[in-house]
């Protein structure tokens, strides 16, 4: 075999590769340029302001996403935008393994690094699933999106006009200094009355852990600090 052959398909992929990367920077950059001004008078409206801290938490039941914006002038995560999530997969209950086809739930944080303007799903970003509570009770998987497009496996999918106004305000976010955004995702909306219902549940303990982090930020409207201790969740 030519010695160069080998080298040579290295340079094909590396230069597609390379390729792939600047066509999914411009495709944020052009998304970014055509709805930066609507979604500035939009979050006007509210006195909030786009570059201000994100705050996102899901819900599975429900199959909605809420979109928090910091009003600089209160400190407070005001709700900005209610959008429906156009298709998830599994059923309540956390992800556990690769492949189960489960959306997880618990608390997540995006990064700058896990935005990914190249996704074969228009725009997307990993929220960073397992994380040190899933690692702990040994749970596994791996690229857990919220993306555009409306077909999904456990991931949410948004569709690609709502993926774009979430990722525009989650860079913008970032690149004003938020060094990342928090992510919580829910069976459902945990209020005492969905609780109750799910008492003979096999996930009750956990969805109880859960909802302490939930309760928190609904007293507060502030996300809240999260850690793993014991293999459970507290928050301050």
């Amino acid at each position: 075999m030519n010695s160069r052959f080998p080298l040579l398909i290295l340079t094909i992929f590396t230069l597609a590769a390379c390729g792939g990367e600047a066509n999914g920077q411009k495709r944020a950059k052009e998304v970014e340029s055509r709805i930066s001004q609507p979604l500035t008078e939009r979050l006007k409206e509210k006195t909030l302001e786009l570059g201000s801290p994100i705050f996102i938490r899901a819900f599975k039941e429900e199959l909605e996403l809420e979109l928090f914006v910091r009003n600089s002038k209160t400190g407070k995560f005001e709700l900005f935008e209610t959008y429906p999530i156009a298709r998830s997969s599994g059923k309540l209950g956390p992800k556990l393994a690769e492949g189960d086809r489960q959306v997880p739930e618990g608390f997540y944080y995006v990064p700058p690094s896990a935005m990914n303007p190249n996704s074969t799903y228009h725009l997307s970003f990993n929220i960073g699933y397992p994380n040190s509570f899933d690692r702990a009770h040994n749970r596994t998987g791996s690229l857990i999106m919220i993306h555009g497009s409306n077909v999904s496996i456990g991931c949410l999918a948004m569709t690609d006009p709502v993926i774009e106004e979430i990722y525009t305000l989650a860079t913008a976010a970032h690149k004003n200094g938020q060094s990342y955004f928090r992510v919580h995702i829910f069976p459902f909306r945990m209020n005492g009355e969905r609780m109750r219902k799910a008492a003979a549940s096999p996930h009750l303990q956990f969805w109880e852990n859960l909802k302490a982090g939930y309760d928190h930020f609904e007293n507060s409207k502030v996300p809240p600090e999260v850690s793993v201790e014991n293999r459970t969740y507290t928050f301050k």
